[in-house]
């Protein structure tokens, strides 16, 4: 596929769209060619750290559910990190005309580190504009769920989202009883 082709799903609610994004989410960089080594390494000590505390989690047998979602996030780190490292590598540049290449003769259009991350997901479910009485975005089209997305982003939202809505179970803390007003007073 070229950057910005598409084809549709489930008619305009779903789709599926190649683009390429730089940086963080949202398409956010950070710094030109500096900032996207920070990144990527950034990146790689955040999901040692969440490696290591899920092997933690493991040993120390915590809530299973929660062992899930972690490894969830962790999952999806893992796989935009492999992502950005190795497709500026393989890959050839894509653009609006021309197709990606695999392991174009040339070599691929950027360094180790430096590669973009393919996003594909494309739901845009609600369309309008927004009222004139709209302080900031008076007029201005909305589209939610306007984010286009990939399965490692969608492992890490429903990783968090879980642990989000079910952190009650999952952070279960021992409640001490408070020692009564009737209790005796041992002294040594």
């Amino acid at each position: 596929m070229t950057l910005g082709q598409e084809f549709k799903i489930l008619g305009n609610r779903a789709m599926i769209h190649f683009t390429e994004n730089n940086g963080m989410a949202f398409g956010m960089e950070f710094g030109g060619e500096g900032g996207k080594l920070a990144l990527s390494v950034f990146r790689i000590l955040a999901v040692l750290g969440i490696g290591y505390g899920l092997v933690y989690m493991i040993k120390r047998k915590y809530h299973r559910g929660l062992i899930m979602c972690v490894a969830l996030i962790f999952a999806g780190a893992l796989g935009n990190i492999i992502d950005s490292t190795f497709y500026g590598i393989i890959f050839s540049e894509s653009t609006w005309y021309d197709k990606a290449q695999f392991l174009p003769e040339a070599g691929g259009y950027s360094s180790l580190f430096h590669g973009k991350v393919v996003d594909m997901f494309y739901f845009p479910l609600l369309k309008g504009t927004f009222p004139s009485w709209v302080p900031i975005w008076s007029n201005e089209e909305f589209i939610f769920f306007r984010p286009v997305f990939n399965l490692a982003d969608s492992a890490i939202s429903v990783g968090v989202i879980i642990i989000l809505i079910f952190q009650k179970s999952y952070f279960k803390e021992e409640i001490q009883e408070p020692a009564s007003y009737n209790s005796e007073i041992v002294e040594e």
